[in-house]
């Protein structure tokens, strides 16, 4: 194989001018890592946000800043890969060799299950939108099994995987009545998704223009967000199991009083703003829990590789672009004007 590789370079924050499609040299593997063929990756929210450097720092909310702090530039972005193993590191079993692969972009925290996440590639390690990408051999699961294809698979780590912590952390199951909001963006879909697989019924906040295909991903009634917080209190189910939220802003006060007693909020966004105002006795009083859930755990992820072997979902891909169009696939995802994910394919 060539010792070059093509791929995305992010050399400062700022806007698309800040990326550079460069030859790059092919990582080697070294103790207990392997080098992953990249075949398809998709675009997620935290790479814009990394690029602009949106996540500002303790006290300085301005800041500009990657997720866990300072970006040591120049940097490879992207999170989501699906590839086949390319070559293998000492201590690492060589038959992995050729296998197909989902990779799970998370640094934690430890080496225990249900560690916490506290790095990201294409953050704090070099990522996916490139030809190849290094990981830890035990973030590689091998997918070889799996009915859907290398971009279906390249939806799920972020977005699947967020989504799964999220159901995961709030203890959603069969039976329940969970409200999904943002449901058209990568982690809403993947939650109407996942939560209807778990046997959960799913009413879900959109808008009008996207609501057949959060339908036709599961769920039993969608709500229109353009009515405002107040009309979709109004439309929602009086007694909520739980609720699965990436968007937070005036819903959280509005919806709060429609979960039942023990029901559960799991947030893991707030695009729709981050500072809200709470009547904290509705939570006390009704012993209503308040989760925050930040990516996944390495349990969650094994447990998100082990429904795509099954085919147990498969995710929408609305649109795919070649690797060397990059910044056209981030302008189309900053459009949000689709449903689904938006994925890169290599031409190795």
């Amino acid at each position: 194989m060539s010792t070059t590789m093509r791929g995305w370079v992010l050399t400062r924050h700022g806007g698309p001018e800040a990326l550079r499609f460069e030859e790059l040299p092919v990582p080697t593997p070294g103790p207990g890592r392997l080098l992953v063929r990249v075949t398809a990756a998709a675009l997620n929210n935290t790479d814009i946000w990394t690029r602009t450097g949106a996540y500002g720092l303790p006290g300085d909310p301005e800041a500009r800043a990657g997720w866990r702090g300072a970006i040591d530039f120049p940097r490879v972005q992207g999170g989501d890969a699906a590839g086949v193993v390319e070559r293998v590191g000492p201590g690492v079993d060589p038959a992995l060799v050729g296998r197909r692969v989902l990779v799970d972009p998370a640094f934690y925290q430890d080496d225990a299950p249900e560690a916490h996440p506290v790095g990201l590639l294409g953050s704090e390690a070099d990522g996916t939108f490139a030809e190849y990408v290094l990981v830890r051999a035990e973030r590689a699961h091998d997918v070889h099994t799996s009915p859907l294809t290398d971009e279906e698979l390249a939806c799920l780590p972020v977005a699947y995987g967020t989504a799964t912590g999220m159901l995961e952390r709030a203890a959603v199951g069969a039976g329940e009545t969970v409200l999904v909001t943002g449901a058209s963006g990568g982690v809403g879909l993947a939650l109407v998704q996942l939560a209807t697989a778990r046997g959960a019924r799913v009413v879900a906040v959109t808008s009008a223009a996207k609501a057949q295909t959060v339908r036709d991903a599961g769920a039993v009634a969608v709500i229109d967000r353009a009515g405002g917080a107040e009309a979709v209190a109004r439309q929602a189910p009086e007694e909520l199991d739980a609720v699965a939220d990436v968007t937070a802003g005036e819903l959280v006060p509005a919806l709060l009083p429609r979960l039942r007693e023990g029901g559960r909020w799991v947030v893991a966004g707030a695009v729709a703003g981050p500072v809200v105002t709470l009547d904290l006795r509705r939570l006390y009083l009704r012993n209503i829990a308040l989760l925050g859930s930040s990516m996944h755990t390495p349990a969650h992820f094994a447990r998100l590789a082990e429904d795509a072997r099954r085919g147990l979902v498969r995710p929408v891909v609305a649109a795919r672009f070649p690797l060397p169009q990059l910044p056209a696939a981030q302008e189309e995802f900053l459009h949000h004007g689709h449903a689904g994910k938006i994925v890169l394919v290599p031409s190795t």
